[in-house]
């Protein structure tokens, strides 16, 4: 446990850094509930003829409903993240020297205690935003024991698919000397490239059902799109999404020949056949503009960057008693400073956020581009209007609040941009 003879200028940084961002995002959401309240009342006028009034003020009802649950949550995070990374973790190290001498088991039971501890704290609020919130405006359809099974089964997964991983990159930092960095980033990069080969046929059917489509009409309408575009897919499928939400989506997912087209159910009820085929020369747009390459490519230079800072932290020993941790815990346990890096580095890039937003932002606009060349403009435009009241999404946001958070363009923008596409 941390004390005060123990706290560094690290220490300081990190809690620093943990105080900010929790109060600008919470001045942001303040701006930003006070701005939907105050746009309440009247439709914007691009959507005066699409969107009912009530429409409308129930995205703002939903807006305040989920951002009031935000709030809260946000709340008591900063406290247990405080909590756990000053105090629980050096406090949890204790309790698996009494299980196992072991240090690289001791380093996975720190990761479990650590995720039992934040699991625990995080489940009423998904309890809570599933069967209040959610159930208050009508978007929820999971039933309790469909929420309880998918628990038990995501837990389940990420301990089969992420504790082998950290117990081979924990034996790398012991057992590859000082390029086990190198080593470590290269089976990360391996680890993300299978799942994108599994996630569709391995993964992805574990929670939902996925059967072929079926539709004749807009099977051959969407079969014109992939021709137009010369796009090679392994099958269009349509996803349950109703089983646990009325909320509505498409997406497209593997890579190579192995790509798949996905459509929730609830997407095919709301669109007619030439708003699909506009929504998925959207999604289209992200792959023929290679969104997701360069994605990929960024998250590599990233967490290229990530181990090596890692491997350089691991061998000072502010790293551990900055978080009440003994001098030498890396000589033996090298992989305690992987865990308190992971955790303390996030507070420190949170003004990364807005720059992240701006660039997925900017992917969007070119993919509503290319969705404009190969379909109808306004098919989009009236396919996004429809997601946009169906979903609840607010018309209205903060323009602060969005350009720190949000990843897709507000509506007003977004609409106003595909107009002025020719």
């Amino acid at each position: 446990m941390i004390s005060l003879d123990s706290f560094t200028a690290f220490s300081g940084l990190v809690l620093a850094a943990i105080v900010l961002q929790y109060l600008v995002e919470t001045l942001l959401l303040r701006r930003h509930l006070a701005h939907v309240a105050a746009h309440r009342a009247a439709v914007p006028s691009p959507f005066t003829e699409s969107i009912s009034l009530s429409d409308h003020q129930r995205a703002a009802d939903y807006t305040a409903a989920r951002g009031k649950l935000g709030s809260l949550e946000s709340t008591i995070g900063v406290f247990v993240s405080v909590t756990i990374l000053f105090f629980g973790l050096a406090w949890m190290w204790g309790i698996t020297a009494k299980i196992t001498d072991a240090m690289w088991l001791r380093e996975l039971l720190l990761i479990v205690l650590m995720s039992i501890a934040t699991g625990i704290i995080g489940l009423p609020f998904s309890y809570y935003g599933t069967f209040t919130v959610e159930e208050q405006f009508g978007f929820n359809k999971t039933t309790k024991a469909t929420f309880w099974i998918d628990m038990v089964k995501g837990t389940l997964l990420s301990a089969a698919l992420i504790l082998p991983l950290l117990a081979l990159v924990f034996w790398l930092m012991r057992a590859a000397g000082s390029l086990w960095w190198l080593y470590a980033w290269g089976i990360f990069i391996g680890f993300q490239l299978l799942m994108l080969a599994l996630y569709p046929t391995v993964i992805a059917p574990i929670f939902n059902k996925f059967t072929p489509l079926d539709k004749d009409d807009t099977k051959s309408a969407i079969e014109g799109l992939l021709k137009r575009t010369e796009f090679e897919s392994k099958g269009l499928f349509v996803m349950d999404g109703s089983k646990r939400s009325a909320h509505g989506n498409a997406y497209f997912t593997g890579f190579g020949k192995g790509k798949r087209i996905v459509f929730f159910d609830t997407l095919l009820e709301k669109l007619n056949n030439n708003e699909i085929v506009a929504v998925l020369a959207h999604e289209l747009g992200h792959f023929k503009r290679k969104h997701i390459v360069k994605r990929i490519v960024l998250m590599a230079f990233a967490s290229l960057a990530f181990f090596a800072a890692v491997a350089w932290a691991m061998q000072q020993p502010w790293l551990y008693t900055s978080f009440g941790f003994a001098t030498d815990t890396g000589q033996a346990a090298p992989g305690v400073a992987l865990i308190l890096f992971s955790m303390a580095l996030p507070p420190l890039l949170f003004w990364l956020g807005p720059l992240s937003a701006a660039y997925s932002r900017k992917h969007e606009f070119e993919a509503d581009a290319y969705a404009a060349e190969m379909s109808d403009k306004s098919d989009l435009i009236v396919a996004l209007t429809k997601l946009y009241r169906d979903n609840a999404n607010t018309l209205t946001p903060d323009p602060m609040y969005s350009a720190y958070h949000h990843s897709h363009p507000p509506a007003m923008i977004r609409i106003a941009h595909l107009q002025g596409l020719s």
